[in-house]
């Protein structure tokens, strides 16, 4: 399945999370996810943006870590669905949303703790969704200046770019 599908699917399921487990097990899907799309772009992606892809398989496998694995079947674990990169732009941009989305749900999460142990597990989680969406980021800065430097290089080589 498409990537940016596979992400809209998790910011709806995120969005409809009735309790904390059901939002914890979609934070975990959420990493998991963005796991699988770092590791697709450190495979076959841009050159440019395979070191910060590196890093966010790493980050986002920290993120799945500090988070109970839910109880899933094959089935439904989304990054295991994940056959398709179309995109790489679009892909970042839906996975910087839905890491946003992550981190203000674990925000609420933390907040409405009544344990220190979810606490504590909210507060790594969120650190991780916050790294992984620092190189999320960083990835499409890395796309626009290489885009850039494409055109521009290409307006030195066409008659009409003097």
């Amino acid at each position: 399945m498409d990537a940016i599908r596979l992400i809209l699917t998790s910011r709806r399921a995120l969005a409809c999370g009735a309790d904390a487990a059901e939002i914890m097990a979609e934070v975990w899907q959420a990493q998991a996810l963005a796991q699988a799309i770092g590791s697709r772009l450190a495979v076959s992606g841009p050159p440019e943006l395979r070191g910060e892809a590196l890093g966010l398989t790493e980050l986002a496998g920290r993120g799945c870590g500090v988070l109970d694995p839910p109880e899933l079947d094959l089935g439904d674990l989304r990054a295991a669905q994940l056959t398709e990169l179309a995109d790489a732009r679009e892909t970042l941009l839906s996975l910087g949303s839905l890491l946003g989305e992550v981190g203000m749900a674990l925000v609420g999460m933390a907040s409405a703790a009544d344990d220190e142990t979810t606490y504590w597990q909210c507060m790594e989680a969120i650190d991780a969704a916050d790294e992984s969406r620092d190189r999320v980021l960083e990835m499409l800065r890395k796309l626009a200046a290489r885009e850039e430097s494409l055109e521009e290089n290409g307006n030195q080589n066409s008659p009409s770019g003097v």
